[in-house]
């Protein structure tokens, strides 16, 4: 028994880092723009998507190069999100900019579509697939290279936000746009940065995930739902909550399909959501108040 709870455990902190990458795209960008952006998934599948095609075939580029190139397109398609669908939007209702986010999200899984088609698609393992065993637990390389990559991308956008002069100015920006403004900060800029560091974030859930999970046109929408239920369960305005979130939840689905039933896997993370919804709206970790620095 303890041999499979320690499985469930690290199928869930495998799963768990992916949902906090996500959920941590989820709470840079409502952070910086108060935007719930429902086409983080489509970063997420887009990353992938993209790595594949660019390394695929006989006339494909090697792997490292054909990932860093597929991170940049992910970067740009963020950008891009940003500068032409959300800036123009800029001062309209929450409902119109979830509006919004949601046909970016539906346009984006339909280039996916036109491009790839329904395949399914993988990525080669980073390092091999020979399973390593703790105790008679089993764990693939690729394993590693999740935890260790999600753990290495919190820490840099932790020192990004809190020792970089453009992180600042994303705070900043966050807390007062007009004042911001007002000390000289160009704030459309600082909106494309965190766009563009949601989507790098995204593309790289989605890339080191894919030699585990595959991939598909459409992978990025159950992604993006778990990421953003992780995101309200840890609290969408505290960024290191909402990396506590995607922790949490992907430890508790491990745990629900391991030792209840699979078939209840992604249910599981909805009822989450929506018990923290009702019970405590701002998350886990999140404040009472609407505060967000």
């Amino acid at each position: 028994m303890f041999d499979q709870i320690l499985q469930f455990l690290l199928t869930g902190v495998t799963v768990g880092a992916t949902y906090a990458l996500v959920a941590l795209g989820f709470a840079i960008i409502y952070n910086a723009s108060d935007v719930v952006n429902f086409a983080q998934g489509e970063f997420v599948m887009m990353g992938a998507m993209s790595a594949v095609a660019l390394s695929a075939g006989d006339g494909g580029l090697p792997l490292l190069p054909s990932l860093a190139l597929a991170v940049l397109i992910t970067i740009g398609v963020g950008i891009l999100l940003q500068r032409f669908a959300i800036a123009p939007a800029h001062g309209a209702s929450v409902v119109t900019t979830i509006i919004i986010t949601i046909g970016a999200s539906i346009f984006l899984r339909g280039v996916a579509l036109l491009l790839w088609g329904k395949d399914i698609f993988a990525l080669p393992h980073f390092s091999g697939e020979t399973p390593l065993h703790i105790g008679n637990a089993t764990l693939l390389p690729q394993n590693l290279w999740v935890m260790g990559g999600a753990a290495l991308m919190v820490i840099g956008v932790h020192l990004f936000f809190n020792h970089t002069t453009q992180g600042k100015a994303i705070l900043a920006c966050a807390c007062n746009r007009t004042a911001a403004s007002l000390v000289g900060i160009n704030v459309g800029m600082m909106m494309l940065v965190a766009y563009g560091l949601s989507a790098f974030l995204g593309a790289m859930a989605g890339i080191l995930v894919t030699p585990i999970t595959f991939t598909s046109y459409d992978a990025g929408v159950m992604l993006g739902l778990k990421g953003f239920s992780a995101a309200i369960l840890g609290g969408m305005g505290n960024p290191m909550g909402a990396v506590a979130g995607g922790l949490l939840l992907g430890l508790i689905e491990s745990l629900a399909a391991g030792l209840i039933s699979s078939g209840y896997k992604d249910a599981i993370g909805f009822v989450i959501l929506l018990l923290v919804l009702f019970f405590r709206p701002s998350g886990l970790f999140g404040r009472a108040s609407a505060e967000r620095v």
